[in-house]
């Protein structure tokens, strides 16, 4: 017997960060929508990293108010067994903070040092108001640091008064920016943008190290997310701003 032919090739990791406003304006239904979603989506994130041949798909989640904190303190989490804790809105909009642990923890020091290598991760932020601490610099210092370089980033303005400037440098792409107006839109958006964009990440072919690949995976999903939206769009009709308290 052929002993190459019984040895599976071990999977890499895709890690899927959640970067999470938890400020007093989140109060109420954004809080609470936000929940919700990212709850209902564990099943789908299980299933991914289950029947992925190529990655075990763990999660990352950090929230930021008055500073920020590690949901996930040890580690990103197997999906298969991660946990979701309901998040609390109080406090003001530390953005800059959390640009600068995202920094630390995209290394091959911590967050990034699976034996078995990783891919380019998936870097979702939620937010709906304006940074309260100094961001510019710390993300002048996030954008220097190759895994978030390489990684497919999302920003989710929750409302209308998010600051769409400060998202469009942070995924330095206006077309990887959207809005939920609504509670029914963030619970939808959540969910695609979780799922699908790990889907994209952790094909063998998104591997970091590979420029024109990974920037490939990106541009693949941000045509899907486009096309999402214009679907829901036309499924909910007028996307109004709702009363979020």
């Amino acid at each position: 017997m052929d002993i190459l032919n019984t040895v599976p090739v071990p999977r890499k990791t895709m890690v899927l960060f959640f970067l999470i406003d938890t400020s007093g304006s989140m109060f109420g239904t954004k809080i609470g929508s936000v929940n919700n979603a990212v709850e209902e989506i564990i099943p789908d994130l299980k299933s991914l990293s289950e029947n992925n041949p190529d990655a075990v798909i763990k999660i990352a989640a950090m929230e930021f108010s008055n500073g920020c904190r590690w949901l996930t303190e040890d580690g990103p989490v197997p999906a298969e067994t991660f946990k979701w804790n309901p998040v609390e809105a109080t406090g003001v909009t530390d953005l800059g903070e959390a640009f600068t642990e995202l920094r630390l923890k995209l290394s091959k020091n911590s967050f990034m040092q699976e034996a078995t290598g990783s891919f380019a991760p998936v870097i979702f932020l939620m937010t709906d108001g304006e940074p309260t601490d100094d961001w510019e610099r710390p993300l002048s210092e996030l954008q220097e640091n190759n895994w978030f370089r390489h990684a497919i980033k999302i920003a989710l303005a929750v409302g209308d008064d998010a600051n769409i400037e400060v998202l469009k440098k942070f995924t330095d792409d206006p077309e990887a920016v959207i809005t939920a107006a609504n509670s029914e839109v963030l619970k939808r958006m959540i969910k695609f943008v979780s799922v699908r964009s790990s889907q994209v990440a952790s094909r063998s072919s998104a591997a970091i190290g590979n420029d024109g690949l990974a920037a490939t995976k990106a541009e693949e999903f941000l045509d899907e997310l486009k096309n999402a939206v214009e679907e829901m769009q036309n499924e909910i009709g007028d996307i109004t701003e709702e009363d979020w308290e």
